[in-house]
């Protein structure tokens, strides 16, 4: 059974978010189980080739009149094999894979991703003289969303498509279905068009075997019209072959072993931890008070992540004995106001735009607790990553958030299950009460050693993840 798995991104190779973190992880556990898989994605310039072995050409192909070269490689230390798809479009545009420098998407995004999705369908096809050929290609987000159309009259390889976030669509004009050359038979209701544009995520829903998305709760969300953005009803039609599976964390993601924290600590010995907050309260000049609860926000200023929300309570709490951290990048709005923010409050809040691997790392391992509102949530994983490093989930009771957090009562103290403090109707208000929450908590040594103990305790590996998509697999193998 071979495995081809397309993806956009892939850590550590290139990352804007939780999409790298999977593609990074879950082909490598698949591996571990025995599936023989390789990952292609395109070759960007900013792509960290520090973390590869030498790349191999495989190949040039002609494409819509276009050349395309595909170079095989293999991450350092592992034995996964990689396929880059190379065209000035990806290899001579440096800085963010989707959006330019003034954080639009990049204009020709549907051209792009067309021509990556066809380099993966002829190289699915042998079309770069290799003698290994997929049974499943494994699809993942908009970006791929056009390789399942394109393989719609071919009973193999078998398709998957993954919904990582279902917001992100891939929603194009007609003009641009025309240019990309897409068969006229794919411009109707049942196909890619969508409310008189075309969707490049419908086209990975509709044409799949199987969807699946990052979460049980989600799975079920999309079917509804307040969390389908307009695809409810394609993916209901979908049935018993839409599936959610909770994503895991990757072994770097352990406070045991993690080589980009301060001090390593276990469930048993958690004085590396505590020694951790105070060396980051001293990095980022916040008062170095070890019993000052420290709360942690990282990811997307986007207003998913119900960033303008927190940023409303952190104002109304910037008075009390709290300090918050906040690492991301996003909407110039929300980075301009948090930095506003810190500098009239340099005691309480500290801000750090832009992405960085191993401040967020340290962060997970110094922070009390960490602060997710998010208005949806398909999975997350900064949630798990903080379950894992003894930080406290204060989050929305939505999507993958649901199904990881467990609510921190005096039933689930008890029973040696609480992990964190869910919010069941987010505003506002409601921000404030989980974080005074929490504080109560925080202030009950025993019981907040309790709910640590548990989270770092919960099994959120990739390889319990893996396992479930391998069944998939040999589900559509066997329907082969």
């Amino acid at each position: 059974m071979k495995v081809l798995f397309a993806t956009s991104e892939m850590y550590p190779l290139i990352k804007t978010g939780g999409l790298a973190d999977v593609s990074g992880a879950l082909p490598q556990a698949l591996s571990n189980l025995g599936v023989d898989i390789k990952v292609i994605l395109p070759n960007y310039a900013d792509l960290k080739n520090e973390h590869i072995d030498t790349k191999l050409s495989i190949g040039l192909v002609e494409i819509l009149g276009q050349n395309v070269e595909i170079f095989k490689t293999r991450l350092i230390n592992s034995k996964l094999e990689i396929y880059l798809v190379d065209h000035p479009t990806f290899s001579a545009r440096k800085g963010n894979p989707y959006m330019g420098p003034d954080k639009n998407p990049w204009h020709d995004n549907p051209d792009r991703f067309g021509l990556f999705c066809r380099a993966v369908v002829a190289l699915s096809a042998g079309g770069f003289n290799e003698d290994w050929r997929p049974d499943i290609i494994h699809n993942n987000d908009w970006q791929t969303g056009l390789i399942p159309a394109l393989l719609s009259e071919s009973e193999l390889p078998k398709k998957i498509f993954t919904i990582h976030n279902l917001a992100y669509q891939g929603v194009f004009d007609r003009p641009t279905f025309e240019r990309l050359g897409l068969p006229w038979t794919l411009w109707r209701e049942d196909a890619l068009e969508y409310w008189g544009n075309m969707s490049f995520m419908k086209s990975g829903i509709v044409f799949s075997d199987t969807v699946t998305t990052v979460s049980p709760t989600y799975a079920e969300e999309i079917k509804t019209k307040e969390y389908g953005y307009g695809l409810d009803g394609v993916l209901k039609n979908k049935g018993k072959n839409l599936k959610g599976i909770l994503n895991g964390i990757g072994e770097d993601w352990n406070p045991a072993t993690d080589q980009q924290i301060d001090e390593h600590y276990t469930p048993n010995n958690m004085g590396g931890k505590y020694n951790t907050k105070r060396i980051i309260q001293k990095h980022l000049g916040l008062p170095e008070n070890p019993n000052t609860p420290l709360i942690i926000h990282i990811g997307r200023l986007v207003e998913q992540k119900g960033i303008d929300l927190l940023i409303q309570a952190i104002e109304a709490l910037k008075d009390r004995d709290i300090q918050f951290v906040i690492l991301g990048t996003g909407e110039n709005r929300f980075e301009q106001t948090l930095i506003k923010l810190a500098s009239q409050n340099p005691n309480k809040i500290a801000v750090h735009i832009g992405y960085d691997e191993q401040l967020a790392h340290r962060l997970e391992a110094a922070g009390d607790a960490f602060i997710m509102p998010s208005r949806f949530e398909p999975c997350g994983l900064n949630q798990l990553y903080s379950l894992k490093y003894g930080t406290i989930p204060i989050v929305h009771r939505v999507g993958g958030l649901a199904d990881s957090v467990i609510h921190s009562d005096d039933e689930t103290i008890a029973n040696g299950t609480a992990t964190g403090v869910l919010i069941d109707f987010l505003d506002v208000p409601a921000i404030i009460w989980a974080i005074d929450y929490f504080i109560k908590l925080y202030e009950n040594t025993e019981v907040l050693s309790k709910i640590q103990i548990n989270g770092m305790n919960r099994q959120h590996e990739w390889s319990i993840s893996a396992n479930e998509y391998k069944k998939i697999y040999l589900s559509l193998a066997q329907e082969h």
